[in-house]
């Protein structure tokens, strides 16, 4: 019985997985994949930025993740809310009222991108129903 015909397509099986195993590892890291974004949306509520590099939106939904100190960071332009209108807990940082037009990732409630955003008065958020309500007397006291 003649064994060469089996030794050669054993040592060639050996072969292709040993050419297979070097292949992949010498494949580079699958990069993770990117965001799932929506479209853009109209988000308003709550606007809070209590330190520096930390922000979220907190609207009927859900809080959105603007930014964390050290971490994840919004692209595009926070809203520009005058000193009448922002409740000041933390030397000037706090929180106010607006609306912005963002891109979404809704599997980690992050806002990835801010293409618009507006202040609103204190008085939208707080007569906004479907919004969490902020400390009682807390918002008229530190205007």
């Amino acid at each position: 019985m003649n064994r060469t015909p089996r030794l050669l397509l054993a040592l060639g099986a050996w072969l292709a997985g040993a050419a297979v195993r070097t292949a992949a590892a010498a494949a580079p890291p699958v990069p993770p994949a990117p965001p799932a974004l929506s479209g853009p949306e109209l988000r308003c509520g709550w606007f809070d930025n209590p330190t520096p590099g930390n922000a979220w939106l907190t609207d009927r939904q859900a809080q959105w993740v603007i930014g964390i100190q050290g971490g994840h960071q919004a692209d595009g332009d926070w809203p520009d809310i005058p000193d009448a209108q922002w409740v000041f807990t933390n030397g000037h940082y706090g929180y106010g009222c607006a609306c912005l037009r963002v891109l979404v990732d809704p599997r980690t409630h992050e806002i990835q991108r801010i293409l618009h955003a507006t202040a609103r008065p204190l008085k939208a958020c707080e007569q906004d129903r479907t919004l969490p309500r902020r400390r009682p007397g807390a918002d008229a006291a530190q205007r």
